[in-house]
């Protein structure tokens, strides 16, 4: 299943365990090599450690309720997984990064990202235009396979199409009926 992942910023972690609330999501870790959200950062009173996470691969389903973890055990400190704490380091963020084509041409900044659930990979990003072609325009929808290139300050995406050329005007020939020879006259039927 395909969401916004705005919906789940602030969604309650649950524990299938005690049937309470944990903590809840706070903002997702997102992988720029594969543009996976690999965690979430995630806050409550219930938390031993500051700041805590909850890797997407220990979320056994995602509800109504939020998401469902089995137990406590699942929250991670920043020290506890190196490639989460490199991933964290790198501050990276999908909102608000410029989106702009391979031809340099700016086509805005990401106001949010779909996911599929059962993999937790970025699937679209919703782009926001500018103040004058959001005027005109609504906001892009880019799937992740227009997707070049994600460097520090820009996602680079494949070019619109090019303009079509216009089609030379085609040589009309005249249609010839084989059954009928050329020097046949051409009868009117009389009743």
């Amino acid at each position: 299943m395909l969401i916004l992942g705005s919906r789940l910023i602030s969604t309650p972690v649950m524990s299938l365990q005690t049937g309470t609330q944990l903590a809840q999501a706070k903002r997702p870790i997102v992988d720029p090599g594969n543009l996976k959200v690999v965690a979430y950062e995630v806050e409550g009173p219930l938390l031993a450690e500051k700041p805590s996470y909850l890797r997407t691969d220990d979320i056994r389903e995602l509800g109504s309720v939020g998401m469902i973890v089995d137990s406590s055990d699942e929250f991670v400190g920043p020290d506890d997984i190196i490639k989460l704490k490199e991933l964290d380091q790198l501050g990276f963020n999908l909102i608000g990064m410029v989106v702009i084509d391979e031809v340099r041409r700016k086509l805005g900044k990401i106001e949010d990202f779909t996911i599929d659930t059962g993999s937790f990979i970025v699937q679209q990003l919703t782009v926001k235009r500018g103040f004058i072609r959001g005027i005109t325009d609504t906001s892009l929808l880019i799937h992740r396979t227009q997707i070049v290139e994600i460097n520090d300050q820009h996602i680079i995406v494949k070019a619109a199409a090019k303009k079509i050329q216009p089609v030379e005007k085609a040589i009309r020939h005249d249609y010839v009926n084989p059954f009928r020879s050329a020097n046949t006259p051409v009868e009117s039927q009389e009743n």
